[in-house]
């Protein structure tokens, strides 16, 4: 069987692994200062985060439309695709697979969505282990997908609780840390609910506990340094990692700043990892 993949702006894949696997990616949508943007056209990631302190109307964001999906559905069905595996950001955090499902019926029998339970390359390690299996079918690259998703881990230390607090996207992990905007949140996501697991009060002792995140987790399958306009902090987790432990580290390791969509709720400044163990 020939197997198609979609996947989402969440994803943050990077292009050259899109192009690599041919994977159809939908932009989801940002709304800053009135205009709408597709996810990573219009606006550069790094301008996003440099204006987001300063805008007096916080940006908000949006899914793709129904026909989005359905346009990528039937291309690829049309170009010889017998199935199609379509894997999103997790449902309890965005309403994109909800398009994906609504599209999903007008090709009967040929749309298989997934809810990934995560974001960024949380959802972009899933994508991969699915488009690895593709030529294998349907059955091995769900379970590639289930595989992978068992074995992720995604962390992130934020600066401020400012982005998360007005975002209404996880109010649980607001009220465990008590609302204080002066520290800095450190949040794990599991099977699409983010779960605060403490906080800190400078960059450095959060860039420590990002660094003893990582080194618990053993060897490392796949690995994304993620960061949210903060390159510095990426450099120097991977740095420290590769002291203590080289071993631990896989050979192919992705930097990726947030995409400006995630980034939204996040604020700048943060640092983060999505990683597999083997």
């Amino acid at each position: 069987m020939t197997l198609g993949i979609v996947t989402d702006s969440t994803s943050d894949l990077p292009q050259f692994l899109i192009e690599e696997h041919g994977i159809e990616v939908v932009p989801t949508i940002l709304i800053l200062e009135g205009k709408e943007y597709a996810d990573g056209a219009g606006i550069s990631r790094e301008d996003f985060y440099r204006r987001l302190p300063a805008l007096r109307t916080p940006p908000t964001t949006a899914a793709p439309s129904i026909g989005e999906f359905h346009t990528r559905y039937e291309k690829l069905l049309n170009a010889g695709c017998e199935h199609v595996l379509s894997i999103h950001a997790a449902s309890q955090l965005t309403t994109i697979i909800n398009s994906a499902r609504q599209a999903a019926p007008e090709f009967p029998g040929q749309v298989t969505c997934v809810d990934s339970g995560s974001l960024s390359m949380g959802i972009g390690f899933q994508v991969l282990a699915a488009a690895e299996m593709a030529e294998a079918g349907l059955k091995p690259a769900l379970e590639a997908i289930e595989s992978t998703r068992q074995r992720l881990t995604v962390n992130a230390a934020l600066d401020t609780m400012e982005y998360l607090r007005r975002s209404g996207r996880v109010p649980a992990a607001v009220a465990m840390l008590g609302g204080l905007l002066s520290i800095k949140p450190m949040i794990e996501l599991t099977e699409g609910v983010v779960k605060a697991i403490g906080a800190v009060r400078t960059t450095k002792q959060a860039d420590a506990r990002m660094l003893t995140s990582l080194l618990s987790g053993g060897e490392y399958e796949r690995l994304a340094i993620l960061h949210t306009n903060a390159p510095e902090r990426a450099r120097g987790l991977l740095t420290e990692m590769m002291q203590r432990a080289s071993q631990s580290v896989p050979r192919d390791i992705l930097f990726v700043n947030v995409t400006a969509v995630i980034g939204t709720h996040l604020g700048p400044n943060g640092l983060g990892f999505a990683a597999v163990k083997r």
